[in-house]
């Protein structure tokens, strides 16, 4: 089984060779054909990453198709859908690690903070409901005598947001909680360059041996 150790360090090892361009379009293409008869999905990694059209997952981590279980959403929120969605993966297949990855210029970002300066009416209850998930993240990074320049607070708010979200998997799902305290998933953050292509990763994962270690029977 797949350690998170393990499983942190071959997505950074599929990012590197995605931003060093070392993969090419043969090699995904044989993935996609072999894809249609290995019908199995056995995810090391779950992601919760933002419906950005420029942020593939699996590409930016150079992995194959049912190597990653992936949800995504505006603005990398963790609601109630989300929440199941990784609690079914988690119990499911063992997965042992979570990332909440979000990117540079992130359009949900940016609306909220536009919203918050300049309030309106929402376009949508929808939309409203994503900004209202923001908006705790960000709303203090407005304040005057911080005195951001507007690219700081954007990239700011993506990180605040981020871990929020990374807060709100930790601490808001009875399960996710049971599966952490025994060692078993783990929750990180991280930010997807859209000019580089290059992930960062915000947290570092506790040494193994300091992590309790229980059979997924406990």
């Amino acid at each position: 089984m797949t350690t998170a150790h393990e499983a942190l360090q071959r997505l950074r090892e599929g990012n590197e060779r995605f931003a060093s361009e070392v993969h090419t379009g043969e090699r995904f293409l044989h993935r996609m054909r072999r894809a249609k008869t290995n019908f199995e999905q056995r995810p090391f990694a779950i992601i919760l990453g933002c419906s950005d059209s420029r942020v593939p997952v699996e590409i930016v981590f150079d992995q194959d198709l049912g190597d990653l279980f992936v949800i995504r959403v505006a603005g990398n929120i963790a609601a109630p859908s989300q929440l199941g969605s990784i609690e079914f993966a988690a119990a499911e297949f063992g997965t042992p690690l979570v990332v909440v990855m979000g990117h540079s210029h992130c359009g949900a970002i940016l609306g909220t903070l536009e919203q918050l300066r300049r309030p309106t009416e929402a376009r949508s209850p929808h939309l409203r409901f994503i900004a209202d998930r923001i908006r705790p993240a960000v709303a203090d990074l407005l304040a005057p005598e911080l005195g951001y320049d507007r690219e700081t607070l954007i990239r700011k708010s993506v990180q605040a947001n981020v871990r929020q979200s990374v807060e709100q998997l930790r601490h808001g799902s009875k399960i996710l909680e049971r599966l952490i305290e025994k060692g078993q998933l783990h929750v990180v953050g991280a930010e997807y360059s859209l000019e580089t292509g290059r992930v960062e990763f915000f947290d570092a994962l506790p040494d193994p041996g300091s992590v309790p270690q229980h059979s997924p029977n406990d």
